[in-house]
């Protein structure tokens, strides 16, 4: 029987400012390299794009929940993209519950989604949450650093990668920030407690896809890893 795997997929890596058709083929080719061994679910998060809807809407002070629903339409956007993408391989229909997530995985080897819906103080992070926790399943975040972090790498080059941490102390970390539409965080708060509260094993890991595909073969990776062994 193949093993479901929930992966959050950034925005930042399907469409980043400047766009790489190469990284999505490449990540197209890695998944299919599994498909043996796993189905899985990709939810795909809002990025570059979603954050340009956030600050205008901001800009004219527009609600917090308009902001967000611009991410989450944004978000959905991009998971359209994918299933177009992945073809065959993908289903054919954008679902927006996680029932229905989890009927169309019966026929198909990669099941896209964006946001299920609205909630307060949430990113598609707290939807991957939600579906590893349903699905009984780890859950794996792909964004464009390569782990959780002593600091944010992209602004300050002598933070230091963090391989593993507990469930509790992530989400320490998480909850000192304050929740904003779009923000950057590597998990947005929510998923932080929901992973502590079910106990989802979750790895973060980098836009490098060798990190993936070893981590899928249960292979040394470079990442972080939060689960109750550190």
């Amino acid at each position: 029987m193949k093993k479901v795997l929930v992966l959050s997929l950034g925005g930042s890596m399907i469409v980043p400012e400047k766009v790489n058709p190469k990284w999505i083929e490449q990540f197209k080719e890695t998944l299919k390299r599994n498909y043996k061994n796993y189905k899985f679910v990709v939810v795909c998060g809002g990025g570059f794009v979603a954050r340009e809807y956030i600050t205008i809407l901001n800009y004219e002070h527009k609600s917090k929940k308009q902001q967000s629903l611009a991410g989450i339409a944004t978000t959905r956007m991009n998971a359209k993209l994918m299933m177009q993408l992945f073809g065959k391989e993908a289903n054919s229909e954008l679902p927006l519950t996680i029932n229905h997530v989890k009927f169309m995985l019966h026929k198909n080897k990669i099941v896209f989604c964006g946001a299920l819906r609205y909630a307060p103080n949430q990113t598609s992070d707290s939807t991957a949450a939600k579906l590893a926790s349903y699905l009984k399943t780890d859950f794996i975040n792909i964004t464009n650093v390569s782990g959780l972090y002593t600091d944010n790498p992209l602004r300050n080059k002598r933070a230091k990668l963090i391989p593993k941490i507990s469930w509790r102390n992530f989400e320490k970390r998480a909850l000192r920030i304050k929740y904003k539409p779009g923000q950057h965080f590597v998990l947005d708060q929510n998923a932080a407690t929901l992973i502590k509260k079910h106990k989802i094993k979750t790895c973060i890991i980098g836009p490098n896809l060798k990190n993936l595909n070893n981590l899928l073969s249960n292979n040394k990776f470079n990442g972080t890893i939060i689960s109750d062994d550190s």
